[in-house]
């Protein structure tokens, strides 16, 4: 009973690190809009800050795996927070200086802490329990991820784009310029002071998570984990199902507020439609929360190969069709991404023959789709609108429907082994 009530308060914990990267990566959509209304900026140019923000996860996630290798979990959590804390403070300074670069700068800081916690909390999250569970725990500790990402676009939206405007032709008064950099000083001011509260909060439960927590780490080299990560070929296979996953949701969520900010979608005003992205990332919340019970009672390959279809239809639909109905359908995509990032880790981790790190590290890398399909869809919307563009994501989400597939007609490594073991009996 000690034991388990041990593994339910590291779980506890764990789940506050999800929660709070959820809320400040969901302040990228209406950093976005803003950036792109502030420095008088194209659609690629203002996709910038998520290329910023995304690129760490590809430049850090093997650093951070090694790291997590030699030092363990908690360690490296800690390093995470106090890196995210320099990452605000970088934040304000730009913002008090009005300089682009380096906003750039602070978002890939920032980043880069959010992708060590990434790597050390995924694998963790999973572990922590009966492994025929993982799914399960994994899907949840997500759900309060998706909680942070509705959050996010609500707050930033309110303190980023007040007064806003990015049509051709609308110049931004001094004072709206101000208030919009303003408000980026005081989101990223009070992310700041939160982090530092997580970091003691994560320090005194230390102990809790290092003993109810298997070790994942197995101290190999940087080299050595990309070396066994990419000698296996379901580590490969679910790293482009995440970078292809990351692309798709982070584009539609970046453009969200710009596509509905459109005459030819709603023609709201910026600061509306900034707000109302919080719920395509409330539908990925109400999604965990029905998918957490659905993985329950369903296999995990036939739920993702069900949502990614569903999400595809969704973007062809928009392209199709266009007007006030692709606002809303778009907004509802959030719904079906919901179980697809925790289902394609949990099922890559399930089915790869590399450790548990350096299977993370890859996936965690392939979140770099978040850098470049967005840079991808900006430039498709510059050319083509903002309707147009989520021709792109719609790929992402056919191919995704490959991988569910592929995964549900490909045994569990641990089901193999006990099938062994009792043909060895």
């Amino acid at each position: 009973m000690e034991r388990r009530n041990s593994v339910l308060a590291a779980f506890a914990a764990v789940t506050t690190l999800f929660f709070a990267w959820g809320f400040i990566t969901s302040l990228i959509d209406p950093l976005v809009a803003a950036v792109k209304g502030i420095f008088t900026l194209s659609d690629t140019e203002a996709q910038l800050s998520a290329f910023a923000f995304f690129i760490a996860y590809g430049l850090v996630s093997f650093p951070a795996a090694a790291l997590i290798a030699k030092w363990r979990a908690v360690p490296a959590i800690l390093i995470a927070l106090a890196m995210m804390v320099a990452g605000c403070l970088v934040m304000l300074g730009a913002a008090n200086i009005a300089n682009y670069t380096l906003v750039l700068l602070g978002l890939f800081v920032l980043a880069s802490g959010i992708t060590i916690l990434q790597v050390a909390a995924n694998p963790l999250a999973a572990a922590l329990g009966d492994p025929r569970r993982s799914h399960f725990r994994l899907t949840l500790a997500q759900t309060f991820n998706s909680f942070g990402t509705i959050l996010g676009p609500a707050l930033g939206a309110g303190l980023f784009l007040a007064g806003v405007e990015v049509a051709d032709g609308v110049a931004l008064t001094e004072e709206v310029r101000a208030n919009a950099l303003g408000g980026i000083d005081r989101a990223y001011f009070w992310i700041c002071g939160l982090l530092l509260a997580l970091f003691l909060f994560f320090f005194l439960m230390r102990r809790t998570v290092s003993s109810a927590a298997p070790p994942i780490g197995s101290g190999k080299s940087i080299g050595a984990l990309v070396g066994n990560a990419f000698s296996s070929r379901w580590a490969l296979i679910g790293a482009a199902a995440i970078f292809l996953y990351v692309g798709a949701e982070v584009a539609i969520g970046t453009q969200m507020a710009l596509f509905l900010n459109s005459e030819a979608v709603w023609g709201i005003t910026l600061e509306e439609a900034g707000r109302l992205v919080s719920f395509y990332w409330g539908g990925a919340f109400a999604g965990r929360l029905v998918g957490t019970a659905l993985l329950a009672a369903f296999p995990a390959s036939r739920l993702l190969a069900l949502f990614t279809a569903i999400a595809c239809a969704m973007c062809l639909y928009v392209v199709a069709v266009g007007g006030v109905t692709a606002g809303y359908v778009a907004l509802a995509i959030g719904l079906f991404n919901s179980i697809m990032f925790p289902v394609i880790f949990t099922l890559t981790l399930e089915r790869s023959s590399a450790s548990e790190e350096a299977t993370s590290g890859l996936l965690c890398t392939a979140i770099v789709g978040g850098a470049f399909l967005p840079l991808l869809v900006g430039t498709v919307s510059d050319a083509a609108g903002y309707v147009t563009a989520l021709v792109v994501p719609a790929a992402c989400y056919a191919l995704l429907c490959v991988f569910a597939v592929a995964a549900g007609r490909t045994r569990p490594l641990h089901e193999l082994r006990e099938g062994e073991g009792r043909a060895g009996h």
